[in-house]
């Protein structure tokens, strides 16, 4: 693993002071810090700040602690850490959901941690799901750019990126979307890394529910 990365929560919510503290979400921070790549950890830092920003627009309430969780480790899927036989949101997903038991959280908190990592991928699942799960994956999109991004105040999106810079995100993210289409392509058929795969891997193929539909154990 890489030096920590010198962002710290302190220094963040001196930048942010209406970001929630809580001992659960101090330590979800440190455990992302602690276990993903500099560009990744500062991605899913701006997804939670835009996830707060977006909720105030909306005047959403919400449980800041999911929120808080579901945004910091939705990509923990995607860190050495996360590695395991399913796509990654649903590795992340159990991560998270297990971390969050450690820490107190009763079965329906967890399951709308797991939901919001499971889901964040899916906007035409999570943004009618309940307000945690949406608000996770809203905030997760601004940061590539997704019709949320016009819903906040363009300086307010300046500022968060120039506190938590982007550190060559578009090329990191896509590096390691790529790797995983080249790897684990399995686990990429149903989610947006199969984009990656069709687009850059020779020899990648996409299975067809036509053919499966097709060839079902079925006389008829």
């Amino acid at each position: 693993m890489s030096a920590p990365n010198p962002l710290s929560y302190p220094d963040l919510r001196a930048l942010f002071p209406t970001l929630p503290e809580t001992p659960i979400i101090l330590r979800a921070f440190d455990f992302a810090r602690d276990h993903m790549s500099h560009s990744l950890f500062n991605h899913v830092t701006r997804s939670w700040i835009f996830a707060t920003k977006i909720a105030v627009v909306r005047g959403d309430s919400f449980d800041a602690e999911i929120v808080a969780v579901a945004t910091l480790l939705h990509d923990i899927g995607l860190a050495p850490h996360g590695d395991g036989p399913h796509r990654f949101e649903v590795n992340g997903a159990g991560i998270a959901a297990a971390f969050v038991r450690e820490q107190g959280f009763d079965d329906r908190r967890a399951q709308l941690v797991w939901d919001g990592i499971a889901l964040h991928t899916t906007h035409s699942i999570s943004l009618f799901k309940e307000t945690e799960v949406a608000l996770s994956s809203r905030g997760i999109g601004v940061d590539f750019g997704t019709a949320d991004y016009a819903t906040l105040d363009q300086a307010d999106i300046e500022a968060v990126v120039a506190a938590v810079p982007r550190l060559d995100m578009k090329r990191q993210f896509a590096a390691c979307a790529l790797h995983i289409a080249q790897t684990k392509p399995e686990t990429t058929y149903e989610n947006f890394i199969r984009d990656f795969g069709e687009r850059l891997v020779p020899g990648y193929k996409v299975p067809s529910w036509v053919d499966v539909i097709a060839g079902g154990p079925y006389r008829e």
